[in-house]
């Protein structure tokens, strides 16, 4: 064993301590259930023996855990203290994964990957989806292609389990897998031994995650051990990891807020946008400066950042969302124009009233629900009559909705027409219809026989 390997080692066993004085009421996913506890370790003797059984090799680092660190536990299912319930015993539990002849597909090759796409995810699974009259023979032989090569070494609840790959160019690395074959999750680590060190950081760390199941999805420990990672290296995707794994933060210090405002100049597009959502939710002033200068290229990042990070600061956009109204002619942007708007606590309808009118049949959606959000929102009647006669199903139905508690009889000729022109129901437009109806004591068909 190397030195570098034999530190970590250290360095784990203390962590293990040191996590258990800190999450004294285990509020951390699992912890109610391990405990942080990590049973006897296992012998060389026992490592071979299993790998002559299996015709495996086990990673290196999972082996250092075993025989250096511990086995087993208190745990579901008598797993070790780890990540969500902890891991397995070693050499249990290897048929969660398959339940027939699991020990088969150990030493054959394994099929998934990172960031697999989700056409070659679903490839995968097409035998089972498109086949109900599968038997369990049949079924359990298409599990045994997905999951090959996949040790199973912890479960995270429900039909979730951690594996550890066995063979191939991805050979030591955890995966996340569902029994229900959604997409394979690869986790941020090359080695069980760095995976599992991280877990403990995120529970030890001074500026800990908000919400203590993100474990699985967001590079944790400390900001200042993140933004190492970050610098190390030219990978723009382990870049955003990192980005994303600090946004998950409660609070981060100045120094690391003046680095990333550093790194913001010489980044590339897409990690100047999450530095700018880290930027806005730690010191919206500093971020400011950054927001104005995308306002030029791109309004949607622009209203995101805002609407997600520093929604109090809303009004501080208004001019920019008036000056800029001409330009919006995607329904993403404009959805989140609306949600600023909203935050505003102002009238925005004469803003909305050209929307109204776009030839984009989603934003007119989103233009006349957020009109009916208004409290003021019959003084648009006007405008909610264009919805009522939009040529578009989903805008008719969606103007129905807003009209909730507007009892007008203005709009009688119109609920009419609607009456009219859809004899039959058609995408819940007569069920909202009568909704309206109601308050005027009609319905879609005694509406025919009034005259306006």
């Amino acid at each position: 064993m190397n030195q570098e390997v034999l530190n970590q080692i250290e360095r784990i066993k203390k962590k293990l301590v040191i996590a258990k004085d800190t999450d004294t009421e285990f509020e951390v996913f699992g912890a109610s259930s391990h405990k942080y506890i990590v049973g006897e370790t296992v012998s060389n003797a026992g490592i071979l023996q299993f790998e002559k059984d299996y015709n495996v090799s086990l990673p290196e680092s999972y082996k250092m855990f075993l025989m250096h660190i511990g086995n087993g536990g208190i745990s579901y299912q008598n797993s070790a203290a780890g990540p969500s319930y902890g891991i397995f015993p070693f050499g249990e539990h290897i048929q969660e994964l398959i339940y027939m002849n699991p020990e088969n597909c150990l030493e054959k090759n394994c099929v998934i990957y990172p960031k697999m796409s989700d056409e070659s995810s679903s490839e995968l699974t097409r035998k089972i989806d498109e086949n109900e009259d599968l038997s369990e023979e049949e079924f359990d032989e298409e599990l045994g292609k997905m999951f090959a090569g996949i040790l199973p070494i912890g479960s995270q609840g429900c039909s979730y389990y951690y594996g550890l790959v066995l063979n191939g160019e991805f050979k030591g690395r955890v995966v996340g897998v569902d029994l229900d074959r959604q997409k394979p999750y690869f986790v941020f680590e090359s080695n069980f031994l760095d995976w599992y060190e991280r877990w403990l950081d995120e529970i030890t760390a001074e500026s800990r995650t908000e919400d203590h199941d993100l474990f699985n999805y967001t590079l944790g420990g400390s900001v200042s051990h993140i933004l190492k990672v970050y610098a190390s290296t030219d990978d723009e995707e382990i870049k955003l990891e990192c980005l994303s794994g600090i946004l998950r933060k409660k609070k981060i210090d100045l120094e690391a807020l003046a680095f990333l405002d550093k790194e913001f100049k010489t980044s590339n597009l897409e990690i100047q946008k999450r530095i700018l959502q880290v930027l806005a939710k730690f010191d919206y002033n500093l971020a400011r400066p950054h927001l104005i200068d995308f306002v030029k290229s791109d309004l949607l990042t622009v209203f995101q950042t805002v609407f997600w990070y520093a929604k109090d600061k809303s009004a501080d956009w208004l001019d920019v969302i008036k000056e800029n109204a001409v330009k919006i002619n995607d329904d993403e942007t404009f959805r989140f124009t609306t949600y600023l708007l909203k935050e505003t606590g102002i009238d925005y309808g004469a803003f909305l009233i050209p929307f109204a009118l776009h030839q984009n049949v989603e934003i007119r959606v989103q233009a006349y629900y957020s009109l009916g959000l208004l409290k003021n929102k019959t003084d648009y009647l006007d405008t909610f009559i264009l919805g009522l006669n939009d040529e578009a199903n989903r805008v008719v139905h969606i103007t129905l909705q807003a009209l909730e508690g507007v009892k007008n009889k203005k709009l009688l000729k119109h609920y009419k027409n609607i009456a009219e022109r859809f004899p039959e129901e058609q995408d819940y437009i007569l069920a909202n219809l009568n909704h309206r109806l109601k308050a005027f004591g009609l319905t879609n068909k005694t509406i025919k026989k009034v005259q306006y």
